[in-house]
């Protein structure tokens, strides 16, 4: 009886193994930013992968800020954010390795259709000091003209950046009666924006969908892609030295995949179907970067998004070396290229 016992134990722990190693789904958890989630776009992506790899991916969607604590606090494995400084100061920690860009898009100042505060045809500098005066000026000064989602995001960094280009501390101006914080995701701050007929700071992404798709907003969109408004994607892989439980091959996996000819295509077609063929909510990003595009946004982008080496002052790439795994050269091999 007790040989019995042990070959059944054997093969209970062998089964499991197989199972395990060939036929169970691996599970690769990626914390991410609103406005990629919430467009809807990630699960076109999922779709995709999950049909080539045994690999199941789940989503942690919160703003950048959150989405970063999550991988320090090794809940997440990978990371798709868009606040360049954040990442650079992710990265430097230790926390994360591998960064790619994968796509951009644009922001854009969003408000009523009235145009209240006549921003129409100004630029953003232009259009923000517009703002700060029609509110501080208004008969009533608890009316809230803006709404800041407020919530440590990309957005919310990029807002706050917006604002010092404008000449404004943003500390001060955040705490004026007509400056409102919804403390929330893009698409409820859009909302809040909408119910108070104000302005907010949107990705044009999230901003399509709901405005265009999901009929949610009244909201027009007033300010063009320009340099300052420039929205920039990336992929982080978490560091498997500082959180050693992590799934970092398959991170690595989807990495490749995100950059790959096909997943590219799907960034670039994704929303053909529902707002025509002019308008984007996102654009491919990793051949612009890899191929050393001389186009005007390609510029834009290693402008905006390229972190400087520490080591080596004035270089600057998409992720510095000392931030790479070695064992995964061939994401930078264009480097090297001719």
């Amino acid at each position: 009886m007790v040989m019995i016992g042990l070959a059944i134990t054997v093969l209970v722990i062998a089964g499991t193994f197989i199972y395990l190693n060939y036929f169970a789904k691996k599970r690769l958890i990626i914390s991410t930013t609103t406005s990629l989630y919430e467009t809807g776009l990630l699960e076109i992506i999922e779709t995709a992968f999950e049909s080539k790899h045994s690999i199941d991916l789940q989503f942690i969607s919160a703003g950048t800020g959150i989405a970063i604590e999550h991988a320090k606090n090794g809940d997440a494995d990978l990371i798709l954010v868009h606040s360049p400084s954040q990442e650079k100061t992710f990265l430097k920690e230790g926390y994360g390795v591998s960064r790619k860009i994968i796509a951009h898009n644009f922001f854009t100042i969003v408000g009523p259709q009235n145009d209240l505060v006549q921003i129409t045809g100004l630029n953003v500098t232009e259009a923000l000091k517009k703002i700060v005066e029609y509110g501080r000026n208004q008969s009533d000064p608890n009316n809230k003209v803006w709404f800041s989602r407020g919530d440590n995001s990309g957005t919310h960094s990029k807002e706050q950046s917006l604002w010092k280009l404008a000449g404004f501390n943003y500390t001060a101006l955040s705490a004026e009666e007509w400056y409102a914080s919804a403390g929330a995701g893009m698409g409820e701050t859009l909302l809040k924006t909408e119910e108070k007929s104000a302005y907010t700071l949107s990705d044009i992404g999230t901003y399509l969908k709901y405005y265009e798709k999901d009929n949610l907003i009244s909201l027009k969109s007033y300010l063009s892609e320009t340099y300052d408004l420039l929205n920039v994607y990336s992929a982080i892989a978490v560091n498997q030295t500082r959180q050693s439980h992590v799934n970092f091959d398959d991170a690595v996996t989807f990495i490749k995949f995100l950059i790959s000819d096909e997943c590219q295509q799907l960034i670039e077609n994704f929303g053909k179907n529902d707002y025509g063929q002019t308008e984007r909510l996102f654009h491919s990003a990793a051949d612009l970067v890899e191929q050393n595009s001389t186009e005007l946004v390609a510029q834009w982008i290693r402008k905006y998004a390229f972190l400087e080496n520490p080591q080596a002052s004035g270089q600057f790439s998409e992720c510095p070396p000392q931030y790479r795994d070695t064992r995964y050269p061939e994401f930078y091999s264009y480097e090297n290229s001719t």
